[in-house]
């Protein structure tokens, strides 16, 4: 029975590798194997790489998605007055920018907009959302229900999607060994334990801006905006939204219709960027308190402008502006007010097994920031 299991997973592995599509029943039973380790290392690794490979199908996603929220997902309610938003970025694209989305999810929250983020850490980038977190005082390795009590609280929280506390079964386990990118960093991220319905995610290819938005869709979100800026040429993407060149994005309305779009850079008003303005450093140390001195209005300029036209869409999504155009503007308005800075402070006091050392960290940045 064992060598029969093994082989009908080796026989999809290799019609995964010919190019044939899954079915979502197919896929959510594969990834129940690998999750839990039913499959040896070797025919778990060639199914990611396999699937990862392939153009990924909604039907694909939804199914690896329901896979890891039934089998390895801690499952949370926030009580809170209003719909639950997470923002992110999928990793895996062309340009290493620095940690845009978790900056423009704080602009946000300062703005009333109530965030449960889900995140990990950097697998093909140089700093992701909780390495950055983790270096701004934020605790990214405690308990759930911490999280769930810092949205409730603070307007906004993260899951730590490398954490066993949050994927016990298997997701730290696969993330803790792999060094590339893969479908899991699409359909985990979308594995959020408090399952909001309001999401908006950039993704690393324009090939997956429409198969992204038709699952989030198919899983039970009420709105939602993908997208895949580009740089100056088109050569390269990234999954925000593009300071450098043209963005291509997909809207899901909540009578179920999508529609998409084009943006530009000159849409708002900004100049276009240089790519080398926006690349992570190799130090989060750097990372982090440059995020302190844009959030708390020190600096002005590429970082800014991006960050900002990243808040963009959740302002506009969650009717904090009428358009792009006004919540770009809005969040530069916040950044200035320095409400954002504040927003920062609730959340490391509100997300911290112990809060003074998240605090003393945190004061010690925004200290630096301002000298």
């Amino acid at each position: 029975m064992l060598e029969q299991k093994l082989k009908q997973f080796g026989i999809k592995v290799d019609a995964l590798l010919k190019g044939k599509d899954l079915t979502r029943e197919e896929t959510t039973e594969m990834f129940r194997e690998v999750l839990l380790d039913e499959q040896p290392d070797l025919q778990q690794g060639a199914f990611l790489a396999a699937i990862t490979a392939k153009r990924v199908t909604p039907e694909e996603l939804a199914g690896a998605w329901e896979a890891i929220y039934e089998f390895d997902t801690v499952k949370v309610k926030p009580q809170v007055d209003g719909p639950l938003v997470d923002n992110c970025g999928t990793g895996m694209d062309a340009l290493k920018t620095f940690n845009i989305s978790t900056a423009a999810s704080l602009i946000a929250a300062a703005d009333g907009v109530i965030l449960a983020k889900h995140g990990a850490r950097a697998i093909t980038s140089r700093c992701g959302v909780v390495d950055i977190l983790e270096e701004l005082g934020v605790d990214v390795d405690c308990d759930i229900e911490i999280v769930k009590r810092s949205i409730e609280s603070a307007g906004i929280g993260i899951f730590n999607g490398n954490s066993p506390k949050v994927h016990p079964t298997a997701l730290f386990r696969i993330l803790s060994k792999i060094r590339f990118g893969t479908i899991l960093n699409i359909a985990g991220s979308l594995a959020n334990p408090a399952a909001p319905t309001y999401g908006v995610r950039g993704v690393y290819s324009i090939e997956l801006i429409n198969p992204v938005i038709e699952t989030m869709k198919e899983i039970g979100y009420q709105r939602a905006i993908v997208f895949h800026g580009l740089n100056k040429d088109g050569t390269l993407g990234m999954d925000e939204v593009s300071t450098l060149g043209q963005t291509k994005v997909v809207e899901l309305s909540p009578d179920g219709k999508i529609q998409s779009y084009d943006l530009h850079p000159k849409d708002f008003g900004i100049e276009r960027s240089r790519e080398e303005d926006l690349l992570c450093s190799f130090e989060k140390s750097e990372e982090a308190l440059q995020f302190i001195k844009i959030l708390g209005g020190h600096t002005r300029g590429s970082r800014r402008d991006i960050v900002c036209l990243n808040a963009a869409p959740i302002l506009y999504m969650m009717g904090r502006s009428k358009s792009w155009e006004d919540g770009f503007y809005r969040a530069n308005e916040l950044i200035d007010s320095g409400v954002v800075i504040d927003k920062l402070k609730d959340w490391v006091r509100a997300q911290n097994t112990v809060p003074e050392r998240g605090e003393q960290k945190l004061d010690e940045l925004i200290k630096r920031a301002s000298d």
